[in-house]
């Protein structure tokens, strides 16, 4: 049996703390995987690679059988096995927009910081939470102010509906009008001879939707509409 080792005791508290933080940026967002989540995945990832690396060296001892192992062969099955935790969280909404892969990542990145941790790389992996948060929370609000001109833009889904066909060119002319481009959109006609649009516009990330939609809503051609994104 081995020893009681303090500093595994402190590579599992580290581990937790810096899975606190991935977890309590999820948390503030209201994503499904948060704090709990991200904890779990933290400090069992680490301590998983702590069992993975002492093992190796532990077991080969014996005077009768000369046993050799990976040390790192139970952490090489956590980041696949994480992948299904990720999976869990990206779901494709009606409008066919892709949502929870940042969540997906994020969750993939606190097993990866509780493996350096556990493996002992304590800067490293304190290192990779300021470099995560840094990425997830500042680096995109500057790259929208100073990026290029597609990223000052966000996409919205709209869909409404139109009674009659001829109105369709009309409409599409007059959204255009609204400083907005459009990169697709789909025409399906329905049962009771009305027309449903669907179509992913952008318009400026200053852009205020519930202004938006108001202007939208004017068009009188246009019936029940609708905006997300």
């Amino acid at each position: 049996m081995k020893a009681f080792d303090m500093e595994m005791l402190v590579k599992l508290t580290v581990s937790a703390v810096l899975g606190l933080a991935i977890g309590l940026e999820r948390e503030l967002k209201r994503k499904p995987l948060g704090l709990k989540t991200c904890l779990v995945i933290s400090i069992v990832s680490c301590l998983l690679t702590i069992v993975s690396i002492q093992s190796a060296y532990l077991f080969p001892d014996s005077d009768f059988v000369k046993i050799q192992m990976d040390p790192l062969r139970l952490a090489a099955q956590i980041v696949s096995g994480v992948g299904f935790l990720g999976a869990g969280v990206i779901l494709r909404k009606d409008d066919d927009t892709i949502s929870g892969l940042t969540t997906a990542a994020m969750v993939w990145g606190a097993a990866g910081i509780g493996i350096a941790t556990g493996a002992g790389f304590y800067i490293e992996a304190i290192a990779g939470v300021v470099l995560l948060i840094i990425s997830v929370e500042l680096i995109p609000g500057l790259v929208k102010v100073v990026g290029l001109k597609k990223l000052h833009s966000k996409e919205l889904a709209l869909k409404f509906i139109l009674k009659n066909r001829v109105d369709i060119p009309k409409v599409i002319s007059e959204l255009k009008e609204y400083q907005m481009k459009i990169d697709h959109f789909q025409i399906k006609e329905l049962g009771d001879s009305t027309y449903s649009l669907q179509l992913k516009v952008r318009v400026s990330y200053r852009e205020d939707i519930y202004d938006f939609y108001n202007s939208i809503a004017k068009i009188e051609e246009i019936y029940h509409p609708e905006i997300s994104g």
